[in-house]
């Protein structure tokens, strides 16, 4: 799968918020936890473009993920791939990249996911192991590799 990572922009914010909801509506729907508007709030109100890195595909904006390094572990704290670019393997492709590196940080990959959401099945297929659940999002962790 050929795509870019490029740093977004302050005014870009507006766009990557909006692929956060397209991409969760189902989920949290499926729970009857949907809010358009808490959703969008989520992202501008912690948008970080040194954190952020738009997903492109064909100069197309497709995606974005919010990756933290932390002092003993990258915190994948959002990857989002809009609907209709879902299902092709972009979203696996990216996260392998991200694998990559912290494996050669030598550092754990962190993350949540909504429960009953099926990132849940998407992050267990590359790896990570369930940490602890709590309410609404299970929490896992992916050691980085010995090889």
């Amino acid at each position: 799968m050929n795509y870019q990572l490029r740093k977004p922009k302050a005014e870009d914010a507006e766009a990557l918020a909006t692929i956060r909801v397209q991409a969760m509506k189902p989920s949290l729907e499926a729970i009857g936890r949907f809010d358009e508007d808490r959703a969008r709030r989520r992202i501008l109100d912690s948008f970080d473009p040194n954190t952020t890195s738009e997903i492109l595909v064909e100069e197309e904006r497709v995606g974005f993920l919010v990756i933290r390094r932390l002092e003993n572990h990258f915190y994948l704290d959002h990857l989002y791939i809009s609907p209709k670019h879902q299902g092709k393997g972009l979203g696996s492709a990216v996260l392998r990249q991200l694998i990559e590196e912290a494996n050669v940080a030598s550092l754990p990959i962190r993350l949540g996911a909504l429960k009953f959401s099926p990132s849940n099945r998407f992050y267990a297929s590359h790896g990570f192991c369930l940490e602890r659940e709590e309410e609404w999002d299970n929490y896992y962790v992916l050691q980085p590799s010995k090889a």
